[in-house]
């Protein structure tokens, strides 16, 4: 059985021979001489391919061979400083898996256009190392919720309950009733809190919002956990942890990676917790002062996170906001009843929110109360208020933004490549 090896193995050995398999990147032929660039999903490595140093088959494989048609081929690794990784493989054996018709993306090309062959540019440099980052976040995020001993939960996805006001949701005919695809899990994981302490999910969330920003899509990955026990301050300093804890493994551990996107791992590696507060006032205060204009119970848009966040280096909290502009299930604050014990976290230099949290109401009376005041369907709640009802405890949780964090420490310019196939106001497919 032939054994296969990966180019970022082939690499690690100059002077041995070995077979890889993978992708045509680059192709460029002169004369009875073909350089083909092999790519698979440990990195590129170019081929020189000899006419005079292959059998006929090789030399006609190399030259019939086309841009993302499927390759095998064996040779042995040296190195050469003029090849674009520094390695390069004289070829002795060249097959063609699977030949690919003309490849419809060339160096320069639209954003719809990438967007509509999406499952093609993929394939790019840097789609793959994007996606690589994603996995790894991922990794990352339920290393640090096993650490801490919290449990990973599957909540449904269709739901008659929603988690914020029940706007904004995606309707759906759920075998003749109404039914929405969920917003948040929240609900559920609250649910799980007595049973399991410790909870958190990792699943896709959908969100109706018609934003044509370039930090908002339909469908995005949502974590989402919920702690028995925990205050607001252990909320924040739960995710302030994680934040850290994800940026410092990430500069630790992925040096290479980041490189290969242009990531300041500098200004990545100072993100370590504790984080700078702001009440809702301050935060109003700031804005008004550098430029903004925002009067007491208005919510923030891009441009005010991006006065918040501009000129700093680290994430912020801002906290305490008042009761009439956020959720049913946030807890007043006991000493001012007319905010309530939540946090949002903004990243720095303009990236906006990432993460919505708050102490929940554990109280039944208050918690129904809340519900009736917003005009919410007490029945679609009526399984939710169980949880107070049958020993509640003070708890607490938060949502985080996947695709919002990839955003921020790439720095991308649009959060449709954090993640593989983007769903936003225009586009579903492919």
């Amino acid at each position: 059985m032939v054994e296969f090896s990966h180019v970022s193995d082939a690499v690690k050995k100059p002077g041995t021979t070995v077979v890889l398999r993978g992708w045509v990147y680059r192709k460029r032929e002169s004369g009875g001489l073909a350089f083909i660039i092999l790519r698979d999903n440990t990195g590129i490595l170019q081929t020189a391919t000899k006419k005079d140093a292959v059998d006929a088959a090789s030399w006609k494989a190399a030259s019939d061979t086309t841009i993302e048609s499927s390759i095998i081929v064996t040779g042995k690794v040296r190195e050469d400083k003029r090849a674009p990784t520094g390695y390069e493989l004289s070829v002795e054996k060249f097959d063609n898996v699977g030949i690919a018709e003309p490849f419809p993306i060339t160096e320069y090309q639209s954003t719809e256009l990438l967007l509509d062959k999406r499952h093609l540019w993929l394939r790019s440099q840097k789609m793959t190392n994007i996606m690589k980052v994603r996995a790894t976040v991922f990794r990352y995020i339920r290393d640090f919720f096993a650490e801490r001993q919290f449990w990973e939960v599957t909540p449904p996805v269709i739901t008659k309950a929603g988690g914020e006001s029940g706007s904004d949701m995606f309707e759906t005919d759920f075998f003749g009733t109404k039914a929405y695809l969920t917003q948040s899990s929240q609900l559920y994981l609250e649910a799980m809190v007595p049973a399991l302490e410790r909870v958190y999910d990792l699943v896709p969330s959908f969100r109706a919002e018609k934003s044509r920003t370039v930090k908002h899509l339909a469908e995005y990955w949502h974590l989402e956990a919920e702690a028995a026990y925990y205050g607001c301050e252990d909320n924040m300093k739960l995710q302030e942890d994680m934040i850290s804890y994800i940026c410092q493994k990430m500069v630790k551990e992925q040096a290479p990676l980041l490189d290969a996107l242009g990531v300041d791992k500098k200004g990545l590696g100072v993100v370590k917790a504790p984080f700078e507060r702001l009440t809702y006032k301050e935060a109003i205060d700031y804005i008004n002062k550098h430029g903004g204009k925002k009067e007491w119970l208005d919510d923030f848009g891009v441009e005010d996170e991006k006065i918040l966040t501009e000129k700093r280096d680290k994430p912020i909290f801002v906290w305490k906001w008042p009761i009439k502009i956020k959720s049913f299930y946030m807890r007043p604050d006991p000493n001012d009843p007319e905010l309530v014990l939540n946090a949002d976290m903004l990243a720095p230099q303009g990236h906006g929110e990432i993460i919505g949290g708050s102490e929940r109401i554990s109280d039944y009376a208050m918690l129904k109360k809340r519900i009736t005041e917003l005009g919410l369907n007490v029945k679609n709640y009526e399984w939710y208020l169980d949880t107070p009802r049958y020993g509640s405890v003070q708890h607490s949780g938060f949502g985080f933004g996947t695709e919002r964090f990839i955003k921020w420490i790439l720095n991308l310019d649009h959060i449709r490549d954090a993640i593989p196939f983007p769903r936003m106001i225009n586009r579903a497919e492919p």
